[in-house]
C-alpha cells in the first residue's frame, strides 16, 4: 500500500513538471513572461507566488482568492518595488527555507496565522539574481511539493538569465547604432547636436527651432539638420515637421545622452 502511494505521488510529481518544462519550452518569444510560470505553480500548489529581483522589484505574481494577501510589506504591482527590509531579509537567505516562520521574516499580525512559506534564492553562476516566495493556508509544504518548487526555481533562474541575456543585446544593438551613426557626423555635426539635446534638456522629447539654435550658436542651420536627418536614418530619433513652431523630435534610443556634449 505504501509503494503504491509512493508510486501515484512519483506520477504526480513527474506529471508536474513535465507541465512546467512544457511552459519552458512552448515560450518561443523573446518575453520572459514570469506570471505565466507563478501561476502554473500557484495552481498546483495552491498557493501565492512572487518572483522578486535582487533590488526588490516584482517580476512574476500569482494570488488566490481563498489565500491572504502579504499586501502590507510586498506589493500586488508588477515592475513595484516590495519593503527593503523585507528584501534584504530574503537576499540574507542563501538556500532554500521551507515552512519558513513569516515573523522572522517581519510579518505581523493575524493574517499570518495558518501561512506556511518557502523561500528560494534565485542564483545563477554565484550570482544572486533575486528570490522566489511561495505561501499557502492552512498545510505545510512537503517533500514532493519542495521537489516541485526546486525545479520550477530552476525554470526561472534559467528565464532571468535568459531576459538579462536579451537586455544585453538589446543594448548592445542601441550602442552599435549610436557607435555607427556617431562615426558619420562630422566635428560640426556633432557639436550641433549637442545643442539640439540642449534644447531638449534631457527630455525624450520635445520641440526646437533649428533656425534659432543655429543663430544662438553661430552655426548653419543646414548643419543642424543634417544631423538630425542621421540620427533619424539610424532610428535614434523620430522627427515630424511642425511648420513654422519649428520640429518635434522624439528620442527613440536614450543611449545617445551618454555620447553627447551638452555643454556648450
Amino acid at each position: 500500500m505504501l509503494n503504491l502511494r509512493g508510486d501515484v505521488m512519483s506520477v504526480k510529481l513527474l506529471d508536474r513538471t513535465r507541465k512546467i518544462s512544457r511552459l519552458l519550452h512552448n515560450n518561443s518569444s523573446y518575453v520572459v513572461v514570469f506570471n505565466d510560470i507563478c501561476k502554473l505553480l500557484g495552481d498546483m500548489l495552491e498557493a501565492n507566488i512572487m518572483v522578486i529581483s535582487a533590488r526588490g522589484k516584482m517580476l512574476g505574481i500569482y494570488e488566490r482568492e481563498d489565500i491572504s494577501s502579504l499586501t502590507n510589506m510586498l506589493t500586488d504591482n508588477i515592475g513595484e518595488v516590495i519593503d527593503e527590509e523585507l528584501n534584504d531579509r530574503f537576499l540574507s537567505v542563501l538556500s532554500t527555507k521551507e515552512n519558513v516562520n513569516l515573523s522572522t521574516l517581519g510579518f505581523e499580525g493575524d493574517i499570518i496565522s495558518g501561512l506556511s512559506a518557502v523561500v528560494m534564492p534565485i542564483d545563477f553562476a554565484g550570482e544572486r539574481l533575486g528570490t522566489t516566495f511561495i505561501y499557502r493556508s492552512n498545510s505545510e509544504f512537503e517533500i514532493e511539493d519542495i521537489i516541485l518548487c526546486e525545479y520550477a526555481n530552476t525554470v526561472v533562474e534559467l528565464e532571468m538569465m535568459r531576459s538579462i541575456y536579451e537586455e544585453d543585446v538589446e543594448e548592445k544593438r542601441r550602442t552599435n547604432a549610436i557607435d555607427a551613426v556617431f562615426s558619420s557626423l562630422s566635428a560640426s555635426e556633432r557639436k550641433a547636436i549637442g545643442y539640439v539635446f540642449k534644447e531638449l534638456d534631457g527630455q525624450m522629447e520635445g520641440t526646437i527651432i533649428a533656425s534659432r539654435i543655429a543663430e544662438q550658436y553661430g552655426i548653419t542651420r543646414s548643419i543642424i539638420v543634417n544631423a538630425i536627418q542621421k540620427l533619424e536614418g539610424a532610428g535614434i530619433l523620430i522627427v515630424r515637421s511642425k511648420g513654422m513652431k519649428g520640429t518635434h523630435l522624439i528620442v527613440c534610443n536614450d543611449t545617445i545622452y551618454e555620447r553627447i556634449d551638452i555643454k556648450g
